[in-house]
């Protein structure tokens, strides 16, 4: 896939997602909220996005800001998000990264890429989403759907999320860089799927390349 095709692609999935449900950060959060986003990134971690948005929203209900998470005992935060995967791991991440943010930045999530990544258990996705939703900084959101369809599409040939992001920069014009997560997201849980891809009733059938995609 060349560039001038990708950017159709990219044109159309702004059209066909519509179709679709939001990924459950930015429907949860559409009112910029960095700390919500954050948190509720670090809790969707191997977990289904209907879970996430329950027990997200189940735990700003108690506590919804540095300070009152920091203050909530580890059982309670467990409790809380019990129904998410690795909930006790989750939960210790949780209470630490609000006590960070209370020690160290006054209590307010950073807008900084190195400083998010100095907080436990943030990567550069959860990074660039907390960036792009958060802040309204661009940067190129790549997580797992991201990086499996990007290379899927030809348009990229790399190896991890990083690489990824490094090639969809050189790439993608900035204007579509905070909304490419979302759509790939949205693409990769309804049609463009890990196994089985829906390709015969997809309508960049003819557009994708389809790497690794057995005929």
């Amino acid at each position: 896939m060349d560039k001038k095709v990708f950017l159709k692609v990219v044109k159309i999935l702004i059209k066909e997602i519509k179709k679709f449900k939001k990924p459950v950060v930015g429907k949860l959060f559409e009112k910029d909220d960095p700390y919500k986003i954050l948190i509720s990134t670090l809790i969707s971690l191997r977990t289904k996005d209907k879970i996430t948005e329950e027990v997200s929203l189940k735990l700003f209900n108690v506590a919804d800001n540095p300070y009152s998470m920091a203050k909530l005992d580890y059982s309670d935060i467990e409790r809380l998000i019990k129904k998410s995967g690795f909930y006790r791991n989750k939960a210790k991440v949780i209470k630490d990264v609000s006590q960070t943010l209370i020690d160290k930045f006054d209590g307010k999530v950073p807008d900084d890429m190195e400083k998010l990544m100095s907080l436990k258990g943030v990567g550069r996705k959860t990074a660039n989403l907390v960036l792009s939703l958060g802040y309204g900084k661009k940067g190129i959101c790549v997580d797992t759907h991201v990086h499996r369809i990007s290379n899927r599409f030809g348009i990229v040939k790399t190896k991890n999320p990083y690489e990824t992001e490094k090639e969809l920069m050189k790439i993608l014009p900035k204007k579509y860089w905070i909304i490419y997560n979302e759509l790939l997201v949205t693409w990769g849980q309804n049609v463009c799927k890990p196994v089985n891809p829906k390709c015969k009733e997809c309508v960049l059938n003819t557009l994708c390349d389809r790497v690794n995609v057995k005929k």
